[in-house]
């Protein structure tokens, strides 16, 4: 057989012919497919922000918000701080959101440096504690944390909320920052020593650069779980309201079209850090 290909292939080069490339079958239907079935998973999966953006320029008759889209508006961007409740709520959020994402990255980086990097007794029950703050139902959770806080007779509000959120955040971060950690090269600290760096400068010099990505993320991470929490919330707030509560409290009368207004303004403030971090990273690389 390959006598017979080095033939032709020869007898194409004396004709002044190149020889013909080998034909592979392309799988055109399942591309095709595939393609649709991506488009369609994408379009399902943005379709609820699209919708709330477009409704965000309703011009509805009222303050409530209707499943009908009246004309276009920028009455409820010009108006969107006229709710003094709705303004608190979100406010609330965001001092409880970064406020715990800043307390639980360093807690989270820490237990992953040493999880990432260390083998001592009682691993394996430390990794067993940080699976089940990420795996047990939100509603398991807040029920319990508020149980410990009646028990210890703390006063349910913005302060329980923080210390819930940090709880459930450290894990996460914790998981992050040590898959980061398991895919560093370790050689580099050891050249980094060789060359008579003590070890706190060969941390901050190399370690620390190489595990930025994964604290960031870990960061952004925890920002977002807070911002968005709503069960363990809802069972530690008392009389405080966070931005998703405030929201589900409104569900009963109609909500306010300004609320679209807000979580369109959270999302594009959420797709602009994350294009700043890819724009960072890829700068480093």
């Amino acid at each position: 057989m390959s006598a017979v290909l080095g033939a032709a292939t020869r007898t194409d080069a004396v004709a002044g012919r190149e020889p013909a490339p080998l034909r592979r079958p392309r799988f055109r239907k399942a591309r095709a497919l595939l393609g649709g079935y991506t488009g369609l998973l994408v379009l399902y999966l943005v379709s609820p922000i699209l919708l709330m953006i477009l409704f965000g320029f309703n011009d509805v008759p009222g303050e409530r918000q209707q499943p009908r889209f009246w004309g276009f508006t920028l009455d409820w961007y010009r108006n969107v701080f006229a709710d003094a409740s709705l303004n608190e709520a979100v406010r609330n959020s965001l001092v409880v959101a970064v406020t715990a994402a800043a307390i639980a990255t360093p807690l989270g980086t820490t237990l992953g440096l040493v999880l990432g990097r260390y083998v001592f007794r009682g691993r394996a029950a430390v990794n067993f504690v940080i699976f089940m703050g990420i795996a047990v139902p939100e509603i398991v959770l807040g029920s319990s944390l508020l149980s410990l806080f009646i028990e210890s007779r703390a006063p349910l509000g913005l302060f329980t909320i923080l210390l819930s959120h940090v709880a459930f955040s450290i894990p996460f971060v914790a998981v992050t920052v040590r898959a980061r950690v398991a895919g560093m090269d370790r050689s580099l600290e050891d050249a980094a020593q060789d060359l008579y760096a003590t070890p706190p400068v060969a941390f901050w010099t190399v370690t620390f650069p190489l595990i930025l990505p994964g604290i960031t993320a870990g960061f952004l991470l925890s920002f977002v779980l807070s911002l968005d929490d709503f069960v363990i919330s809802n069972f530690v707030s008392g009389q405080v309201q966070t931005f998703p509560i405030w929201v589900y409290g409104a569900t009963r009368i109609g909500i306010p079209p300004t609320v679209n207004v807000y979580g369109t303004i959270l999302f594009v403030a959420g797709v602009l850090m994350a294009l700043a971090t890819a724009f960072g990273r890829r700068r480093e690389v």
